[in-house]
């Protein structure tokens, strides 16, 4: 209909603009880490991987002598390439639940979760997002959204969930990365105590030959030979040191967490739950120990003033009884009469 050559067939009224909601795609599920969105906390992994193996095998492990040098190179390229490996195949595995892999399309969008209708996301090993009967020790990550057979956690480091199918690699990775940290820092000590002592140790390849200079330092030997000063070779052995040194406490800590969840056949999400339901139980004792407190304050408060009123009531009649037994008591002693006079 037109009205005055306005269409309104066409035209939304502000206020009905205004109430329209706005329909979201819905999320699909997520295949492994390298499936988008990708997280920062991945590149940095990724970069500082890259920065440690550039510097510790271009510069640091060509300082050594020879003798050391090629078993430096055997150990750590064993250790940085097999923590390659274990990394790439923890991020690529789909940890996903048998049945989700097999009947799920990862290409149809994951079901709205009504809690009007279901209490929890999976009952009686039904998922009713996945839309799949799963494993007992399946849990549904709403990061990657689908349920992981043997769900521990999701980790944001490999963008990806740590489950059954993939928990070994991860610990690998996780003692493969500690163990090259270590070797890292072994090798840096060394390089620091020859310098304060003997300098010339470090400075056993050929090349050193045609430098004079006791300042002038080559970095990446034997290949790309750099020449720098040493303040720039110092500079750098020290930031490599202090990262290497944060991040073998963060993964020594995670590794002794792994043994010791392994010793007690528990989950990182089991872990969790255990902690959680302890702080709840405590922090229950904790309320019932203060009302019990204050139900017995306030008792002994009540107990108190009717003592005290009880008391008041008493003091009178105690007050009254001594008064009288005290004059019951006093002797009145009357004046010898006076003899008349004569």
């Amino acid at each position: 209909m037109n009205i005055c050559g306005v269409n309104r067939s066409r035209v939304l009224p502000e206020a009905q603009a205004s109430n329209v909601k706005k329909i979201l795609p819905r999320p699909l599920s997520r295949v492994n880490g390298w499936s988008p969105p990708l997280h920062s906390f991945q590149a940095i992994s990724w970069t500082t991987y890259l920065a440690m193996s550039i510097v510790t095998f271009g510069i640091f492990i060509p300082f050594l002598p020879t003798s050391w040098k090629y078993a430096a190179y055997v150990v750590m390229g064993g250790l940085s390439l097999f923590h390659l490996i274990v990394h790439l195949i923890t991020t690529t595995i789909d940890p996903a639940d048998t049945n989700v892999r097999l009947k799920k399309d990862y290409s149809e969008p994951v079901p709205t979760f009504d809690r009007s209708k279901h209490a929890h996301v999976i009952q009686n090993q039904y998922c009713h997002l996945c839309e799949v009967t799963v494993s007992k020790k399946a849990k549904h990550c709403s990061s990657c959204n689908k349920c992981v057979s043997g769900f521990d956690h999701h980790c944001k480091w490999l963008n990806n969930c740590v489950g059954s199918r993939n928990y070994r690699f991860f610990f690998c990775s996780v003692a493969s990365a500690a163990a090259a940290l270590l070797g890292t820092m072994v090798i840096l000590l060394y390089i620091f105590i020859q310098y304060f002592v003997n300098p010339d140790e470090l400075r056993t390849d050929p090349l050193y030959k045609e430098i004079s200079s006791k300042e002038i330092w080559l970095l990446f030997l034997p290949l790309w030979p750099v020449p720098v000063k040493t303040s720039v070779v110092l500079s750098i052995a020290v930031v490599v040191f202090l990262l290497a040194i944060a991040s073998f406490v963060l993964l020594g800590h995670l590794l002794i967490f792994h043994f010791y969840l392994i010793a007690k056949n528990l989950s990182t999400f089991d872990y969790m739950m255990k902690t959680r339901f302890q702080k709840n139980s405590h922090s229950a004792e904790k309320k019932e120990l203060s009302v019990r407190k204050r139900g017995t304050i306030s008792q002994e408060k009540s107990n108190s003033t009717g003592w005290s009123q009880s008391s008041q009531r008493v003091e009178p009649q105690k007050f009254l009884l001594s008064t009288l037994s005290q004059q019951s008591n006093v002797c009145f002693i009357a004046p010898a009469p006076k003899a008349p006079p004569q």
